[in-house]
């Protein structure tokens, strides 16, 4: 199997860093740039930290969680992300073994940067 082979789609779950850790969350990978306000690194129980697969500081703020800009900020995104080939594969490896959580602190649960990685992972 190849490192870019995709994982079940089952194996990656998203999730805010305002919700409680469980158990059932498997290996739980914070990927954005800034630390969740208000959370504290216990309460998040976080495994990994993915600082490089957020989006630029430039991307964040020109988005600005705006659902009209929400097309082109995938498009962006994605091209941000291929800089990170070695990364998605880790994270692929890690999904197709058991569950995978993305963790971003977002209040729009639809428009945010782990909506579009996890994406990634499972399409390429």
């Amino acid at each position: 199997m190849s490192l870019s082979a995709r994982p079940p789609a089952k194996n990656i779950r998203l999730k805010r860093a305002y919700e409680r850790a469980t158990p059932d969350d498997g290996a739980r990978i914070l990927v954005d740039r800034l630390w969740p306000r208000g959370v504290t690194k216990a309460d998040a129980a976080i495994d990994r930290w993915e600082r490089d697969l957020a989006p630029s500081a430039a991307l964040r703020k020109w988005f600005g969680h705006d659902p009209a800009r929400w097309s082109e900020f995938q498009r962006r995104y994605r091209k941000e992300l291929n800089t990170h080939a070695d990364l998605i594969a880790e994270l692929r490896g890690l999904a197709r073994k058991g569950l995978l959580t993305l963790v971003y602190g977002a209040r729009d649960e639809e428009h945010n940067d782990a909506v579009v990685l996890r994406d990634v992972l499972l399409k390429g």
